[in-house]
Formats: C-alpha cells, structure tokens, sequence
C-alpha cells in the first residue's frame, strides 16, 4: 500500500533506537524527511546514516526532548512538520516508595508535559496547512499496571486523558492524534524489565524471558520494525479518518473484548 506521504516531513522523537528508531525507519521507507532526537551522538548519528541509506533527508536534534533548548532546535530543524511521533524515555523500574517529589516531578515532564508542549507548537501549523498526523508512544501499562512503572504509567494515562478531547479539534482540518500502546517489545527497555523480573523472582533472565514470552499469545516479543508500521499507518494518508484512540500492540496479552 502507498501510504501518501513521499515528500511529507516528521519529527520523530527519541529515535536513535528502539521503537522511536522503528517509527523512523517505516516512514523513511514511506519516502518522509526526518528530524531524528538522541542523547548519545554515536548511537543517533549512527542511526541516521541508516537511514540516509534508505534514500531520504535527515537532519540530527541531540539532546533531552523534554529539554526546551532541544524542543526549540526540533523546531528550528523542521518549522513545518507534517508529522509528529512523541517518544521519551520512561523512569526506571523502581518500588513506588522509593520516588521522592523530585523523581515524580521529572517522569510527569518525561511523560506527559513534554509531549503537550511539542503539540502546542505544532497543532495549528499543521491544522492551517490541512495535514498532520501526531502519534504518541505510550504503553499498554496505561491499561494493565505493571509493577514499578507506576510513574511511567500514571504519566502516560495522564496524556491520554489530557488529549482526549484535543484529539478531536483539529479532525475537521485533516489533523489526528493517536497513541500506540507497546507491550512486550524486543528492546533495551523490555531487557532491562527482564532483570528487574529475574532478580525479585530469583530466576535468570533467560528464565525470565521464557516465562514472559509464554504469557503472550503470539509466543514473542513485538519487533521494532513491526511497531513501525503500525506508526507508518496512523501516519499516512489513509489514517484521516481515525483520531483520539489508543492502538493496543501486545501480541494480545491484554485480554479485554473492548
């Protein structure tokens, strides 16, 4: 399927690796120009050489999205983006009681306030030019907890209602917002999961592994590359008409009829 988006171009938050790097690769392969975020300069230049490779522009934001400095050089890089793919680190796994006033503030930002603050900026640019797509990488924990990522997860569950009714002011103008709710993928963050599991169950991570890919229906753990996709749709010109929901990509873990 043509996706209609040869041409268009994207922000893609924190996307030197994992899923932020899969959503950049599947629009790359859409013919999208890319603005692509980092915090290690090897890792995200390396990146975007990959994707230079696959034919498109590609310009390098280094630095913490939820920095201002380095929302501003997002901005400076891409004035017009025609998509915006909100990704940001989520805070370590951690017993709640171990969270002071500081750590709970910074995961909000993290999680919450800085995807807010880069819609602000580019809602109605793209409302005025008739084509935006905005997708937020949350995770499937905003509907099923998971233990020491409760931080994590009540920021992210307070995105999704923060948006709730933001996502569906700007429809009318071919603008949409949606989120992606990961499960278990294979990247850094399900692997350093895997440790916290295997340390309190007492098991190795191997063990770990086995036992949490057992639990999921498909029998494995999500690729990047496939998580990517699904962004490429909810991006393309062929996703108009879908606004304000919340794609559960688990492998069917979640076992819910609605």
């Amino acid at each position: 399927m043509d996706m209609g988006l040869k041409g268009r171009k994207a922000i893609v938050c924190a996307s030197s690796r994992g899923l932020g790097k899969g959503c950049a690769a599947a629009l790359a392969d859409e013919g999208v120009d890319l603005v692509i975020n980092g915090r290690n300069p090897d890792a995200t230049n390396a990146t975007a050489d990959e994707l230079r490779a696959r034919g498109v522009e590609v310009a390098v934001v280094l630095g913490d999205v939820s920095d201002p400095a380095t929302q501003d050089a997002l901005l400076a890089a891409c004035p017009e983006p025609d998509i915006l793919v909100n990704n940001n680190a989520g805070p370590k796994l951690r017993d709640f009681r171990e969270l002071d006033r500081e750590a709970i503030l910074a995961g909000v930002t993290q999680n919450m306030v800085t995807p807010i603050e880069l819609i602000q900026k580019v809602l109605d640019g793209m409302a005025e030019r008739k084509f935006g797509r905005i997708v937020n990488i949350t995770s499937m924990s905003v509907y099923s907890p998971i233990a020491g990522l409760d931080l994590s997860s009540g920021a992210r569950a307070g995105l999704t209602s923060f948006l709730a009714s933001i996502s569906r002011s700007a429809i009318d103008r071919n603008v949409t917002i949606n989120a992606i709710l990961p499960g278990k993928f294979d990247t850094d963050r399900i692997r350093a999961g895997l440790e916290f599991g295997a340390k309190k169950s007492g098991s190795s991570i191997e063990a770990e592994r086995e036992r949490q890919e057992h639990a999921i229906p498909a029998g494995r753990f999500g690729t990047p590359e496939e998580f990517g996709r699904t962004c490429a749709f909810l991006c393309s010109a062929h996703a108009g008409y879908i606004t304000g929901q919340n794609i559960k990509l688990d492998g069917g873990l979640f076992a819910s009829a609605f």
